[in-house]
């Protein structure tokens, strides 16, 4: 064989290994979508899990065509009307690709999915779904991730120039998580706590129906999101183990320190290595295993503070699985923790810059707020949002699936 035919032998070799690389993250993230699901169905109450597990599957569905036919190409100017032969060069790379970044993208109504549970409606929130992940979520990743511009102004362009710099998201603590948790924030505020949460302005609590599904739920998620991490390279050749431990040293600095503020409960145990993860995406390849260690034992700490504050302060915001401290918070936390920890100071890799990470950030939440109460106010205005007294009294799954979780119900 001539050097051409090598050549040629090991670009096809390369594209196969990065398209099977990318594949199998798309399948770990993919397997997330259960752990999203029986997260919900251990958190909420018994007549209330058929919809929890129907929610997160469907939303999926809609999810993968409103992301194929418009919010892929609203984020890299891309769509899939071309030949099947151009779609499948390079080893259908592109397409599996595609297929990666929808199941980040349809993370965004799976977050939204646990904090407006037991009391939705189930076909409004199917369209709602549809707009954030057709609109307003590719919005922000294609100026992050693809440095798009808006009106002919480039935020990676300006944050590079001004603070030497872009905005540093490497697995999307901001463009996904926190995206997901504040656009869920507008969704639980225009849809009101359940009834009878609130009684004479004190707590009403609702104890999780099963704690073996919700751990399960938590540990899907967990096992999946090294995929999530450390497959964000995207290619073999930018693989990194320093965002496999960094992931994992942020995952039980979350744990430990849930443990300790949460005073043990389970319900803050299982939800500290999300909160951990959520923190470390942004950063987990830049960061020191030790900074992720304190960037997830902090972000544990904030989602049981501010999960516990909601509940008994703010009586009329019902987040039912604390999506909105654990996403939009915590991912908050993790862009800026980012432009702290990830400097060569604090032992990082450098590259990054503190002011770059604080405006990326708010600019994340201001797109998520703008778009949610745009989404979930048309959709209240059009349709209503909210299941009848009656049919949240008698739980979603006999009033909108007409059976329940188990023969007895």
């Amino acid at each position: 064989m001539d050097i051409t035919g090598i050549n040629s032998a090991v670009e096809t070799l390369m594209y196969s290994a990065n398209t099977m690389f990318i594949l199998l993250g798309a399948i770990m993230v993919l397997a997330m979508h259960a752990g999203f699901a029986f997260l919900e169905v251990g958190t909420v109450r018994h007549k209330n899990q058929v919809n929890a597990l129907v929610k997160i599957i469907t939303d999926f569905g809609i999810s993968t065509i409103a992301y194929f036919f418009i919010g892929y190409q609203v984020a890299y100017g891309m769509d899939f009307f071309a030949s099947a032969a151009e779609l499948t060069e390079n080893n259908g790379y592109e397409l599996v690709k595609f297929f990666f970044l929808l199941t980040f993208a349809a993370a965004i109504p799976a977050i939204i999915s646990g904090g407006i549970a037991e009391r939705a409606k189930f076909y409004p929130i199917l369209i709602a779904s549809a707009l954030t992940v057709a609109f307003v979520y590719p919005f922000f990743e294609g100026i992050i991730w693809n440095g798009n511009a808006v009106f002919g102004f480039s935020l990676q362009a300006w944050l590079e120039e001004t603070y030497g710099a872009g905005f540093h998201d490497f697995a999307g603590s901001v463009v996904v998580h926190g995206v997901g948790g504040w656009i869920a924030f507008a969704a639980v505020f225009l849809l009101g706590a359940r009834r009878g949460r609130y009684r004479d302005g004190k707590v009403t609590a609702f104890a999780p129906s099963n704690i073996p599904w919700l751990a399960m739920g938590a540990w899907i998620l967990t096992v999946g999101w090294f995929g999530f991490n450390v497959m964000s390279a995207q290619t073999l050749d930018g693989i990194s183990g320093l965002v496999a431990v960094n992931s994992l040293m942020a995952m039980v600095g979350g744990v430990v320190v849930a443990m300790i503020v949460g005073r043990n409960d389970p319900g803050f145990i299982h939800n500290g290595p999300l909160a951990g993860l959520v923190a470390v995406c942004a950063g987990s390849d830049v960061l020191h295993p030790i900074g992720a260690l304190l960037v997830g034992g902090v972000a544990g700490a904030l989602f049981v503070w501010v999960f516990t504050l909601a509940q008994n302060k703010f009586p009329k915001f019902d987040d039912v699985l604390g999506v909105w401290p654990l996403h939009g918070l915590c991912g908050a936390w993790g862009g800026i923790a980012c432009g702290i920890f990830g400097t060569e100071a604090m032992g990082g890799l450098g590259g990054v810059s503190l002011m770059s990470q604080l405006i990326g950030t708010l600019a994340g939440i201001a797109v998520a707020l703008i778009g949610g109460f745009i989404v979930y106010g048309l959709v209240k205005a059009v349709s209503g949002i909210r299941l009848s007294e009656e049919e949240e009294f008698n739980g979603a799954d006999l009033s909108i699936h007409k059976i329940g979780s188990t023969n007895n119900d």
